[in-house]
């Protein structure tokens, strides 16, 4: 399909700097019937026996400001290569050479030992495993979107709002923004409704904020990143399916990973391992029936995920919706709830 298909226009108005506070107040579209709601009314439009699957990948503050001679360099994280070594995006890229070293802090630097397309470059750390997140704790900074605005790096409030309930397993450049609109009063109130959860791993890397460059989407090249399913959580989601309960994705990175472990028969296998799925129109969901997400970019893979799953021109008209009543787009805006259009 063309990318153009997935284009249309988002005043920057619409886009949240900011959550809102506490996190289930968020407003929640549900597209079924556009009826306007908030996060904490979630639990009456499920049924008891419905499975929740939430990201618990916890964000590392993977963007980094150093030295390299007398001038300044940036860096962003994004995938990791060894217990040393990390592909990020730089600016100023072009500048870089290999060999280069690079200071962040006295002790903590990194040598540039690979230089790939679009900014990327590969970084060997002078820090490895434990150690490196100790620097990177201490010097590093929260990788906000490039759409979130801040004077310097991610302050202070970023470091709590850019995490969710479920965040544990180090990893992320990204936040599961989905996740971010639970609390525990509302996982609670979905509990008393008999609404049960689990918990899948998917690292999200900073090739999600990646505009497709290409014309066609058969043309475009996804990143990997890499998800691990427990056999527990793959059990509890084939129970909760055979008993007639609904499988629903927190986000977008859930469903991927999801979709990536589930077999042609429906079945969910344990998962460890990258994944670079990239769903367009056309793709036959295996396991997902309901989907809540945020509202996305114009022209992204993530925009194209959800009109794969709902329909093209059904999401159209829910972005329009959208705008019209005055939706907070993005990573710390609103919410809609999607179901599964088997005709998209």
């Amino acid at each position: 399909m063309k990318v153009d298909d997935f284009d249309f226009e988002l005043p920057p108005q619409f886009i949240a700097q900011r959550p809102v506070s506490p996190r289930h107040r968020a407003r929640l579209l549900v597209a079924e019937n556009l009826v306007d709601n908030i996060m904490a009314e979630l639990p009456a439009f499920l049924e008891k026996g419905d499975l929740l699957v939430f990201n618990d990948t916890r964000v590392i503050p993977a963007r980094l400001k150093g030295k390299r001679g007398d001038g300044g360099v940036e860096v962003t994280l994004h995938m990791q290569m060894s217990a040393d070594s990390w592909k990020v995006f730089a600016k100023p890229a072009k500048k870089l050479q290999l060999d280069n070293i690079i200071e962040f802090a006295e002790g903590f630097t990194a040598q540039v030992v690979g230089k790939g397309p679009g900014g990327e470059v590969t970084l060997h750390f002078s820090l490895s495993g434990a150690h490196l997140m100790s620097a990177l704790e201490a010097h590093g900074g929260m990788p906000l979107p490039p759409y979130i605005k801040r004077e310097n790096m991610a302050d202070e409030r970023d470091k709590v709002d850019y995490q969710t309930l479920f965040a544990n397993h180090k990893g992320a450049v990204a936040a599961p923004t989905a996740g971010l609109h639970f609390t525990p009063q509302l996982m609670q109130t979905l509990a008393d409704k008999g609404i049960n959860h689990t918990k899948v791993t998917l690292h999200v890397g900073a090739g999600t904020f990646l505009p497709v460059k290409v014309d066609d989407t058969e043309d475009h090249v996804m990143h990997a990143e890499w998800g691990e399913i427990s056999e527990q959580a793959a059990a509890t989601i084939n129970a909760a399916k055979a008993g007639g309960g609904k499988v629903v994705a927190i986000g977008t990175t859930s469903l991927r990973l999801l979709e990536s472990a589930t077999g042609e028969d429906g079945t969910v296998r344990p998962f460890s391992d990258k994944t670079d799925i990239f769903i367009t129109p056309g793709y036959r969901f295996r396991l997902v029936d309901t989907l809540l997400t945020n509202f996305h970019l114009p022209r992204s893979t993530l925009f194209m995920l959800v009109s794969a799953f709902a329909g093209l021109q059904t999401m159209k008209n829910i972005y329009k919706v959208a705008m019209d009543r005055g939706y907070r787009f993005y990573s710390y805006g609103d919410g809609c709830l999607l179901k599964k259009d088997d005709q998209a």
